[in-house]
Parts: C-alpha cells; sequence; structure tokens
C-alpha cells in the first residue's frame, strides 16, 4: 500500500537526494540493475529512453511509445524503493499529449521526468542532426506538465538541447524561460567542456542535471567536480548497460570460437550472488510458512 505522507513520496525523496548533495543517477536496463543500483547504496536511478530504445533493438529516435516508458517505469520502481527520474523524450505530443505523458509516468511511480526541447523525431543529444522546436511551444509542454502533475514534489526537468543547434548562449536563454514556465530544474543537454559546464552553472542559478554520458560531446567529470559547480545531479544513463553489453559480445565470441564458456566464468556473477540480489531465499522463507511448514 502506497505511503500516504507526501514527505515520502518518489519526487520528495529525488529532491531530498540532491538536497544532500550532488547525486549520481545511474540508468537500470532492468528491474534486476535496479535492485542492483540500490544494493550498491545509490540514491537514484535513471530510466534512459536510449537503453530502452536498445533494449528493443531499435535506436533512439522516438519510435517507442509512452506507453512502452510507462510499463518499464513500472517495473523498475516494483523492484527498488529509489526515487526514478524517467526520460520522457519530447514529451510524446503537443503540450496535451503531456498532461498524458505526466499521469502515466507518475501513476507508473516514477519520481520525476525530463522533457526535451527537440522537435520529433528526436536524435540522440550527442549526434549532430538535431532540430528544436521554438521556445514558445517547449514552455507550453511545460506548463501542461506541471498542471498534470498530482504530486506537488512530482520532479519536472527541462532539458535544452541549444549548446549543439544554435550555441551555448541559446541554450543559457531557453534555460531561463523555461524555469519560468514552471520547470523544477534544467538539463544543459551535450555541454562541451568543463568551462561550459561552470558557466552555465553560473548563468543559471537553479538545480541543474549533467549528463555524464560515455562517448559523448563532453568530457568525464567527477560527482564532486560537478557539484563544486554547482550540479546537483549527475546522469549515467547508458554506463551499466554499455558494460553489459560489451560483456556480453565477449562472452558470446569466447563460446561461439572456443566451444565453452570455461573462460568467462570467473567474469560472471554467481549463482549465489544473483540469488542474493534477487532475495530468492526469502522467498522460499515465505513460501515455507505459508503452508504452515
Amino acid at each position: 500500500m502506497a505511503d500516504k505522507n507526501p514527505r515520502s513520496s518518489p519526487g520528495r525523496r529525488l529532491r531530498d537526494a540532491w538536497a544532500a548533495g550532488p547525486v549520481a543517477i545511474p540508468g537500470a536496463f532492468n528491474a534486476l540493475t535496479a535492485k542492483l543500483i540500490e544494493r550498491l547504496g545509490f540514491r537514484a536511478l535513471y530510466l534512459s529512453g536510449g537503453a530502452l530504445s536498445a533494449a528493443s533493438g531499435v535506436p533512439d529516435v522516438g519510435l517507442l511509445t509512452l506507453t512502452e516508458f510507462a510499463d518499464e517505469a513500472r517495473r523498475l520502481t516494483a523492484a527498488t524503493s529509489l526515487p526514478l527520474l524517467c526520460d520522457a523524450d519530447t514529451g510524446f505530443g503537443e503540450a496535451i499529449n503531456v498532461e498524458r505523458t505526466i499521469q502515466l509516468l507518475e501513476t507508473a511511480g516514477a519520481a520525476g521526468i525530463h522533457l526535451e526541447d527537440q522537435l520529433f523525431p528526436k536524435r540522440c543529444g550527442h549526434l549532430s542532426g538535431k532540430s528544436l522546436v521554438e521556445p514558445e511551444v517547449m514552455t507550453a509542454k511545460l506548463r501542461a506538465a506541471v498542471a498534470a502533475k498530482r504530486d506537488p514534489d512530482f520532479v519536472v526537468i527541462a532539458r535544452t538541447d541549444a549548446r549543439g543547434v544554435t550555441g551555448f548562449d541559446d541554450a543559457v536563454r531557453r534555460a531561463k524561460l523555461y524555469l519560468e514556465a514552471g520547470a523544477d530544474a534544467v538539463f544543459p543537454e551535450a555541454l562541451e567542456t568543463a568551462n561550459e559546464f561552470a558557466r552555465f552553472a553560473r548563468a543559471v542559478p537553479a538545480p541543474l542535471l549533467a549528463n555524464m554520458t560515455e562517448f559523448g560531446k563532453g568530457p568525464l567529470l567527477t560527482v564532486s567536480e560537478l557539484g563544486e559547480m554547482g550540479y546537483r545531479m549527475v546522469l549515467y544513463p547508458l554506463t551499466a548497460f554499455r558494460a553489459a553489453m560489451k560483456a556480453a559480445e565477449e562472452t558470446l565470441r569466447l563460446l561461439n570460437d572456443a566451444g565453452h564458456q570455461r573462460d568467462a566464468v570467473p567474469r560472471m556473477m554467481t549463482r549465489a550472488e544473483l540469488y542474493d540480489v534477487l532475495g530468492y531465499t526469502g522467498y522460499e522463507e515465505r513460501d515455507r510458512s505459508y503452508f504452515g511448514g
């Protein structure tokens, strides 16, 4: 049964996490990863549209639907008590569609979302060829998002992709407009240098999210470095996913070439370790108790 105390809502927990200091938010690409993230001591987790698309075998160009995002969010929030930040792409439509986006993701247990100001169909934020909507279109979506949320602590983050399209100054200008429209925080995508991250934080005095995705436009700064600049959230959307996929590729290649997997076994999570993360023993104990054993 859900806790009725508003201070324990997912949105409240996410706000408390970033208020306590810069919070690292790794992407969870399935429910088991979410459990592992919680077990290792992280304070929040992320549903990445890029990871969800890749796991579905398609590129991150807006092919998946809102219901697919909401279904995955529901699986992640069922697996962990950590607050979940969701990628909501461009809102899955216009301002009126954003209302339903917020309603479904909040109902799925998410703590908050980020909306981006790209023109649909969107692209990965660190690729060229992006196009932006006019600021008025984005501010309308943000106002719709704020109006639709039931929990006042549900977090609405405005992502701007302007740095790679219209330049740094326009990214700052848009960020300020988005905050005026009701955004709780700003996500400046694809900043290219440490100096740009610092300049943006000085120019936009608000809760900020930094994206530390690998193989992107910018440097991989530490959580503490970004915290000193003023960033409250640091995103690692595909870090675990990329590592897992590389390990899977190497193991499958070994199996195909050698005809066995013996040399890869030391790099695997053991059966005991997997059952421990899953809480397997607890299931067995409860099952016995139900039969009076």
